[in-house]
């Protein structure tokens, strides 16, 4: 019977401290880690770095947006003016033939070979007009530093003063760009000093 006891005793002692030492459910450390203080820091720190990584995505991306676009530019720009040393090369021959057709118009016959001139002279002025070639007009206009060079001044009271009275070379334009200045002579009004000196003669 003691034996019996003893034995229900045991038995006793041991559901007791099988309940004590029975390990928590997940679901209680789960809530239990979820509740505590440090997990939300946590939490809030990895959602400030993921804004902050997306805040650096869009300023790579905008800033790449901006690189094409201005490398798109100076494509565009160098399509545009890639031609720039040929002209400048042709506008030798441009004025050779004009020179050569104010030359030979003085005499009284017009031969073929004047005419093949003029005509060649002609496809020269059409092929430039094709690539933006245009030339600057310069004659009666007035004198503009961006596109007239002054060779020298002519004292002259019909004209404003200032005034492109004759164009010695012709200038030239590739699309905005100067190519060449026009070489011009500029008006100048006679002083009135020298014109009272002529009157009192």
């Amino acid at each position: 019977m003691v034996l019996k006891e003893n034995k229900k005793k045991a038995d006793g002692k041991e559901e007791k401290t099988d309940s004590l030492n029975t390990p928590e459910t997940d679901e209680q450390k789960n809530s239990d880690e979820g509740n505590s203080p440090e997990d939300k820091d946590d939490h809030k720190g990895v959602e400030d770095q993921l804004n902050e990584q997306k805040d650096k995505v869009l300023r790579l991306s905008a800033e790449f947006e901006n690189f094409k676009k201005r490398k798109q530019r100076e494509i565009d720009e160098f399509k545009k003016f890639a031609n720039e040393t040929v002209f400048r090369q042709l506008l030798s021959v441009v004025d050779n033939l004009e020179r050569a057709i104010d030359s030979a118009t003085d005499a009284v016959e017009e031969t073929s070979l004047l005419e093949g001139v003029k005509l060649t002279h002609k496809e020269i002025l059409k092929l430039f007009e094709s690539f933006n070639v245009k030339r600057i007009e310069a004659d009666n206009q007035p004198f503009d530093p961006n596109f007239h060079q002054a060779v020298t001044h002519a004292q002259d009271n019909d004209v404003p003063d200032n005034t492109v009275t004759n164009v010695l070379q012709k200038g030239y334009l590739l699309h905005d760009r100067l190519l060449r200045p026009a070489m011009v002579v500029v008006s100048k009004k006679v002083e009135e000093q020298a014109q009272e000196i002529t009157k009192e003669d």
